[in-house]
């Protein structure tokens, strides 16, 4: 991972399960803060954000800070960018810099695989369009193997604004790579036919009930109402169909868990009384992204 990170797709397996092994070694102990080490001291990382972002932008932060490095933060707004600069002269700046990793959020497919190509420098995908958020597909597994043994034979369902989701494809990518069973599910615009040959092991259902039916992990996913260019589903018709509710619990296995990548809305896609429950993971996934992008960093860098 010399070159940095820009995809699942591409991951070998075996990589994967370093990362995610390593990542269990950042965990703290419950309630315990998160260690201070100086694997990555005098490294500087850039956190490169064209978009807006709190958890991904915020955890990069103190991913490398807790390793020992510096960070530093720099968004659209407060770029040459909003002067006019082009983004190929901004990077050629920041490279003339000198940091040791760029991780870059944009909102073009492939804008951070463009980057990697004209820079020497490590680059990490933190969420390129609708293609790919690896880092988070990684937190995700993580959050799931602190409570099965394995992801491998698991019912994952994905539920939501599947075709808009950079999210859902790194998840696909991943959990594929296991042997998971993948089943997506949403209004068939957002869920094209296509998607189901993206990867092995997945198909797709549009009756929510049937999609959660023996589940043992349900993935919620926003509605991207900034990147749909189609009529929007009103609010409440769509959380009739496809919102979770603690009702469909009953379909699923007894164990069943739900994640969601946040941010959350409250009343479209997921109800108050499933974010709020014992069955709800969503902050866990939260501080399991400081310790999977810890991991990351200290494998590109360390």
């Amino acid at each position: 991972m010399s070159r940095g990170l820009l995809g699942i797709e591409d991951l070998p397996r075996q990589e994967i399960e370093a990362i995610l092994q390593r990542a269990r070694d950042f965990q703290p102990p419950h309630r315990q803060p998160f260690p201070r080490l100086d694997t990555l001291r005098g490294k500087v990382v850039v956190n490169l954000f064209f978009e807006p972002s709190t958890r991904t932008r915020t955890s990069f932060e103190i991913a490398a800070k807790r390793l020992g490095a510096d960070a530093v933060s720099i968004t659209a707004a407060g770029s040459s960018l909003s002067k006019g600069e082009s983004l190929v002269d901004t990077l050629n700046t920041l490279a003339a810099m000198r940091p040791d990793a760029i991780v870059m959020r944009h909102a073009s497919s492939g804008a951070p695989h463009f980057l990697a190509r004209h820079l020497d420098i490590p680059i990490i995908n933190a969420g390129d369009g609708t293609h790919e958020h690896p880092t988070q597909a990684l937190l995700d597994a993580r959050t799931i193997l602190d409570r099965k043994p394995t992801l491998e034979g698991l019912r994952v369902a994905i539920i939501g604004d599947i075709v808009h989701s950079r999210v859902a494809r790194s998840n696909i990518y991943l959990l594929s790579k296991f042997g998971a069973d993948i089943v997506l599910c949403g209004p068939a615009p957002l869920v094209p036919k296509e998607l189901a040959s993206i990867a092995p092991g997945v198909r797709i259902e549009y009756d929510m009930r049937r999609a959660i039916e023996g589940a043992d992990v349900i993935m919620m996913l926003r509605v991207q109402l900034e990147r749909q260019h189609e009529t929007a589903f009103p609010k409440g018709e769509y959380f009739s169909f496809y919102g979770l509710t603690l009702d469909h619990f009953e379909l699923a296995k007894p164990d069943v868990f739900v994640m969601h990548p946040g941010p959350i809305n409250r009343g479209r896609e997921i109800s108050s009384e499933v974010a709020d429950s014992q069955r709800s993971v969503i902050l866990n996934q939260v501080e399991n992204g400081v310790a999977v992008r810890m991991a990351v960093l200290e494998r590109i860098l360390g």
